[in-house]
């Protein structure tokens, strides 16, 4: 993958898909994949231009969504993919006035792109009013190929961010995670905490809460998946306050399950696989031990399924 905002203009031309792509789910994949596929048999590069921030930030902040993938997320899960390049640009409320023969005079300019490939659902430019037939008309004209991509569907239904995000703020990470691919994660730093669960024979990292724009499933209990630099393992997870010790601040701390080593500072992926329970308030530290134990146990099983 090679970052940037122009390429040198080789003669390869570029197979180009332009958006959002926010969660990098299978109905992206499906529009990547055919990309990446239609470039090798024509010698081409394949090519994804993007965006950081979203869109709607710049144009309506207050419809803008909650992220299922922040920019850097977005990065990783797009490495995986087999493209050649991937560009973010940067949108600004100079970019949001483009046209879509403007946007695509760029897209022709920068990246050399010879055929355009978009979902079914894309719209284009200024207020999405490139649809497909304007994009067709403005192939014709300016010489190069468009073709759509048909909807990727899971239980009759097709694959959207907004159907991600609805299974994520409402704790159905089962079908988030259908719709995905791969369970919903989260890219963080482990920080310090109270130490409490140390004294409760569970230490936990205690993760530093992501940028707000990142969309979190509701305060729970979690069986949850941690990977980091030199390995990965199951553990479970408090998110959200900790009212047993009257401390109403949110709070990410995942219990490890076997790592007996110092994680501070470290960049670790952590993934919601199943929820577990409520956020509870218990009467006396034992209580609350008695519990954890429990959790311990319905995570290693959740994590076994």
């Amino acid at each position: 993958m090679i970052p940037g905002h122009a390429l040198p203009n080789d003669g390869r031309g570029s197979v180009v898909t332009v958006g959002t792509f926010d969660g990098v789910h299978l109905g992206h994949r499906q529009v990547l994949d055919e990309i990446a596929l239609r470039a090798r048999r024509a010698g081409r590069r394949s090519l994804l231009v993007t965006f950081d921030p979203h869109p709607l930030e710049i144009v309506n902040p207050h419809a803008a969504p909650s992220l299922l993938t922040l920019a850097d997320e977005r990065r990783e899960f797009l490495a995986q993919c087999e493209l050649d390049v991937v560009v973010f640009l940067n949108f600004t409320e100079e970019l949001s006035h483009f046209t879509p023969e403007a946007f695509v005079r760029l897209l022709l300019e920068r990246f050399d792109m010879r055929e355009l490939v978009i979902g079914y659902d894309h719209g284009f430019g200024r207020g999405r009013t490139g649809d497909v037939a304007l994009l067709e008309r403005l192939g014709g004209k300016l010489g190069f190929a468009v073709d759509v991509v048909d909807q990727f569907q899971i239980g009759g239904r097709p694959v959207s961010s907004t159907l991600v995000r609805r299974a994520v703020a409402g704790g159905d990470l089962e079908t988030a995670g259908r719709l995905l691919g791969r369970p919903y994660s989260l890219s963080s730093t482990v920080v310090r905490g109270a130490r409490r669960g140390r004294g409760l024979g569970y230490p936990t990292i205690n993760l530093a809460l992501p940028d707000d724009r990142k969309l979190l499933p509701p305060d729970g209990v979690y069986a949850v998946r941690v990977e980091w630099r030199a390995g990965s393992a199951g553990g479970m997870m408090h998110q959200g306050p900790r009212p047993t010790f009257d401390d109403a601040t949110r709070s990410l701390e995942a219990h490890v399950f076997g790592a007996e080593f110092d994680l501070y500072g470290e960049q670790v992926k952590l993934s919601w696989i199943s929820r577990l329970r409520d956020v509870q308030r218990f009467e006396s530290a034992a209580a609350l031990k008695e519990q954890l134990d429990k959790d311990f146990a319905a995570a290693r099983a959740a994590l076994t399924r």
